[in-house]
């Protein structure tokens, strides 16, 4: 095993034992503990570690074999990443104060580690910084279909990519952490395999087509206000993904069914959002699709 391995796994398992001793201590001021085994302790916990090391390992193996391959380290190079995925959680939200406070999963950031700052100071680019993640098939298991919220069921997430910003670079150096909805849109569990890419190529957006799932939202007497509010909290946007807002303390969800690119109002499968003039607008929300359909069954069996 090389000393990097060794690394990696001690990494591992200091982090799983951290967890652990935490998850103990608040347990037992709760409830009495439960009986030691000491013979299934020692090996559930070095499976657990040795599982984990051996996703970091094989990440840091790829990005450095990317590097080594080339003769100097340029913007390019630490551009991608392979990287762990986890999900975000309210852990990583913003002091009170700052604009992203208190919409970890309303929103498009996610935490990154400190090559992807590098990246951008090396390749100069732009705000809004914007950052692909895609599956990596061949080592993220079969997609799944995640219950969090029951108005945001996605039938068959079918994406391989979406779009979003940073909300930080604080990510240990093989890991990205995801809000719950970009995790749902790629099929994604925790400790997937997801290559994430800085990217400048997203064309500005010019109007875009959500449609919301519950007739609710649209009956909201500020509604077009509130939805220009709360797409701010998006970097960019991505056909085919269920994003969500909330408004008085209520989470609405909304399928991204059309984008157009400025100036010509293209059709596009992804568009900035933030710094851009977008038009949105309001299809027919999904309940009264399900309803028309319905009836529709029941006059076609009469």
């Amino acid at each position: 095993m090389t000393k990097r391995s060794c690394r990696t796994m001690s990494c591992g398992l200091l982090l799983l034992t951290i967890t652990l001793s935490i998850s103990q201590i608040t347990a037992s001021t709760h409830a009495p503990p439960p009986p030691f085994n000491i013979g299934k302790l020692p090996s559930t916990h070095w499976s657990k570690a040795s599982q984990l090391a051996n996703l970091e390992q094989t990440c840091e193996d790829y990005n450095g074999d990317v590097i080594a391959q080339s003769s100097s380290e340029t913007a390019s190079l630490i551009s991608t990443k392979r990287l762990v995925c986890l999900p975000l959680d309210e852990r990583f939200d913003p002091p009170n104060g700052m604009f992203s406070h208190g919409h970890v999963q309303t929103g498009d950031k996610m935490s990154l580690p400190a090559v992807f700052w590098k990246a951008i100071m090396k390749s100069g680019a732009e705000v809004p910084w914007l950052f692909e993640v895609s599956r990596v098939d061949d080592l993220s298991g079969p997609r799944v279909i995640t219950d969090d919220d029951a108005d945001s069921k996605n039938q068959s997430p079918k994406l391989t990519k979406v779009v979003g910003g940073a909300i930080d670079f604080r990510s240990p150096s093989n890991y990205v952490f995801l809000p719950h909805w970009m995790m749902s849109a790629l099929g994604l569990r925790p400790r997937d395999i997801v290559s994430v890419r800085l990217i400048q190529d997203v064309p500005p957006g010019s109007s875009v087509r959500l449609r919301p799932h519950k007739t609710e939202f649209t009956s909201i007497g500020n509604h077009q206000a509130v939805l220009e509010t709360e797409l701010k909290h998006y970097s960019a946007l991505v056909k085919g993904t269920t994003i969500p807002f909330d408004y008085n303390g209520k989470r609405y969800w909304f399928d991204v069914v059309d984008l157009r690119s400025a100036p010509r109002g293209e059709r596009v499968d992804m568009a900035k959002v933030q710094d851009c003039d977008i038009a949105a607008e309001f299809v027919r929300a999904k309940d009264q699709m399900e309803e028309l359909k319905r009836r529709r069954a029941e006059q076609e069996g009469n």
